[in-house]
């Protein structure tokens, strides 16, 4: 759903990214989750790719699982790039890794073709203006039989806000199926998807809009009103309690071998056999 104005998206994580650590409990809960379920997969790349890294929360146990590896933290936002290269630089530098921060958009990452083997995603892919775009690019940078694992927002997230203030002023979420067809259409092979639903509760509603200002996570739709609200939206807004619903999808695909060579035409493996 390409509703996201890029731009506007963007200064509202430049301006939250000082105080972004201390409000984003969310996405370091699930970047913990995320590295549990890396635990079972049987993987050694040589190069990570952070798409929508934030200030990289999670790139130093990646480093520390991975060690000596080359950890390329991608982000449109300046300032949050910043914050990241300064908490990567000598702790990933300690387990041998190599650290390159690159400013780029998930929809055009300003990498050559297959040169990651994995690409990790946490909380970022419902950010980008294109989603499928940004599916695309994630499988064109991935070396073959590379993996991708990302987790995203779910339709059901912030449905309190969303009836208190109308469906216009919340954004709108991907289906975890939509979700799998999308990584299918890119290009990757037998997607796993599943999804849990967590509950955050603050003391009021201006608990919970001040958390949401302080981590970038205000409205940037492009049909977004763009006037003040109301008396009346206020009042519903406080009406509508400080519980927050919160539908987090979990996927992980592998970039299957290429089909075709670079002018379409098709690859047949022939496999050696001894002779009896």
């Amino acid at each position: 759903m390409p509703e996201i104005d890029a731009r506007a998206a963007r200064r509202r994580f430049d301006r939250a990214a000082a105080g972004y650590r201390g409000a984003a409990r969310l996405e370091a809960e699930v970047g913990a989750r995320m590295l549990e379920r890396l635990e079972v997969v049987r993987l050694a790349p040589a190069r990570i790719l952070d798409a929508g890294c934030g200030p990289a929360p999670q790139a130093a146990a990646l480093a520390r699982r991975y060690p000596g590896t080359t950890l390329v933290a991608l982000d449109f936002s300046l300032p949050m790039l910043a914050l990241a290269r300064r908490a990567l630089g000598w702790r990933a530098r300690l387990r041998g890794a190599r650290v390159l921060a690159v400013c780029g958009a998930l929809e055009r990452v300003p990498l050559a073709g297959g040169s990651v083997e994995l690409a990790w995603s946490n909380m970022a892919l419902h950010w980008a203006a294109d989603a499928r775009a940004a599916l695309a690019e994630l499988a064109r940078v991935l070396a073959p039989e590379g993996l991708l694992m990302f987790s995203t927002l779910g339709p059901d997230t912030l449905k309190e806000l969303r009836a208190a203030a109308g469906a216009a002023r919340v954004h709108r979420f991907a289906d975890m199926h939509d979700v799998g067809d999308a990584l299918v259409a890119a290009g990757f092979a037998a997607p796993v998807m599943d999804m849990e639903m967590l509950t955050l509760q603050y003391a009021d509603a201006a608990g919970l809009a001040a958390d949401l200002r302080a981590s970038g996570q205000t409205l940037a739709r492009r049909d977004r009103a763009r006037g003040l609200a109301g008396r009346g939206l206020r009042a519903r807004l406080a009406a509508a309690g400080a519980c927050a619903s919160i539908e987090v999808i979990y996927g992980h695909a592998w970039k299957g071998a290429p089909r075709k060579s670079a002018p379409a035409r098709s690859i047949v493996h022939f496999e050696r056999r001894p002779v009896p």
